[in-house]
């Protein structure tokens, strides 16, 4: 099985537009195959952009697919948006839909943290889970060295894909608070300290 976290270029290409709604505001988005939640806006992504407060300063998208975070994120406050992948065709997509949603964002392929050379204020990402425990808690942890000394990771895990493990072994290393649950849906704030 192909995962949205690969390159594969066997992957047929057939692009449609989705129309999503988040907090009231009306969003056009161009998908495909080969990225994640193609079909229209996952339900934890929309909860992780319906409860992140007012944002400034320097923001990183992780994990970006075609583009929902940063682009909402850019639209709705004052603040740099950079947001990575490592999916090429998700990248293609993040680049064409900040275009279509009038954003102005960075967007640039990082294979986990490896092209990001700044800190941030925040790092916001609906985690790409299926990677594997290793790579899923290099993604967290290395978080860390690229957050502002004040900065804070944002993310979105599903209890059934160990929202509460993950709650309980991000604790060790930040101050966490668990924001919200909906559905399932664990909404974690972790703040460097």
């Amino acid at each position: 099985m192909n995962h949205y976290f690969t390159n594969n270029d066997n992957i047929k290409s057939d692009e449609q537009k989705i129309t999503v709604k988040i907090n009231n505001q009306i969003f056009t988005f161009i998908t495909d195959n080969g990225v994640f939640s193609k079909k229209g806006l996952d339900f934890g992504t929309r909860t992780l952009l319906e409860n992140i407060p007012t944002l400034t300063g320097d923001i990183l998208d992780f994990g970006c697919g075609y583009g929902p975070i940063g682009i909402y994120i850019k639209k709705n406050n004052n603040c740099n948006v950079d947001m990575i992948d490592i999916n090429k065709r998700s990248l293609k997509l993040a680049l064409k839909n900040s275009e279509l949603n009038n954003v102005d964002v960075n967007i640039f392929e990082s294979n986990i943290y490896s092209k990001i050379t700044k800190k941030y204020d925040y790092i916001i990402s609906n985690p790409p889970i299926r990677v594997g425990k290793e790579i899923l808690y290099k993604i967290l942890f290395q978080a860390k060295e690229y957050l502002k000394e004040s900065g804070e990771l944002w993310i979105v895990v599903n209890k059934d894909q160990g929202a509460k493990s993950i709650l309980k072994d991000l604790n060790k290393k930040y101050q966490v608070t668990l924001i919200t649950k909906n559905k399932g849906f664990y909404i974690i704030k972790a703040a460097n300290c």
